[in-house]
């Protein structure tokens, strides 16, 4: 058993460690065999809400890159010294209203606060910028204090994602990115939200001074800016 960890651990060693925000936690599948497809380089993703990863970088987790699912906790990393360069943007994402059960366009409103809808799924707004962005849907369309009581929050978009597809919700606001994965098997109704009602949802990232393989690290980080990786973030519901 000795033996084997020494050979092991390693080849766990070389792969470049990747802190990538819940939403992206689909597409980071294609682009990181795509990325190994083109210069041979493994990647460690470690997932969870932005604000999270943040605050584990902050007490020396040794992540090589930081995905964020905003601008916000990129720039707390680079503004307090953690990283290397400031925040660039990858992609922008789309918030969407989902469920099980057949959605409205026009009476969406009407459907979560009808009193058969019981839970309604956002993520964490504190820690998770989609949830932020659900909130302020909540406030635009005026339905913030009926909807209140309603609410279950998930600690990331992928627990959103999962109380979603496994119906212990009624409905849930999650990533386009949830809608496109090839592998969902769950029949999902869903609707893009109006992207005037919230802010932005630009994602971006940064690379980590506490990062062990900065030189491969950069090269993903280039390789997320390519025209193959965009092509893989559009086919997941990112611009």
């Amino acid at each position: 058993m000795l033996l084997i960890l020494a050979v092991w651990l390693p080849v766990i060693a070389q792969d470049v460690k990747v802190a990538a925000a819940a939403n992206l936690q689909s597409v980071m599948k294609p682009l990181a065999a795509e990325f190994k497809k083109q210069l041979g380089i493994s990647i460690a993703v470690i997932s969870g809400a932005s604000g999270n990863l943040t605050a584990q970088a902050m007490n020396g987790a040794p992540y090589d890159i930081f995905l964020s699912a905003d601008v916000a906790f990129a720039e707390t990393l680079h503004n307090k010294g953690y990283a290397i360069n400031k925040p660039t943007i990858y992609a922008s994402g789309s918030l969407i209203l989902c469920s099980q059960q057949p959605i409205d366009a026009k009476k969406w409103k009407a459907l979560l606060t009808d009193n058969a809808t019981k839970k309604i799924v956002i993520a964490n707004p504190s820690t998770a910028p989609y949830g932020k962005a659900a909130m302020e849907v909540f406030k635009a369309g005026g339905v913030l204090n009926i909807l209140k009581p309603k609410l279950v929050y998930g600690e990331s978009i992928s627990q959103v994602n999962t109380y979603i597809t496994t119906g212990v919700v009624s409905a849930g606001f999650t990533t386009e990115a949830l809608i496109k994965d090839p592998q969902l098997k769950t029949k999902l109704y869903w609707l893009k939200m109006d992207s005037s009602a919230y802010s932005p949802i630009k994602q971006a990232m940064v690379l980590l001074k506490a990062g062990k393989h900065k030189a491969d690290a950069r090269k993903f980080y280039d390789f997320l800016l390519s025209p193959a990786a965009k092509r893989i973030f559009k086919q997941y519901g990112y611009r």
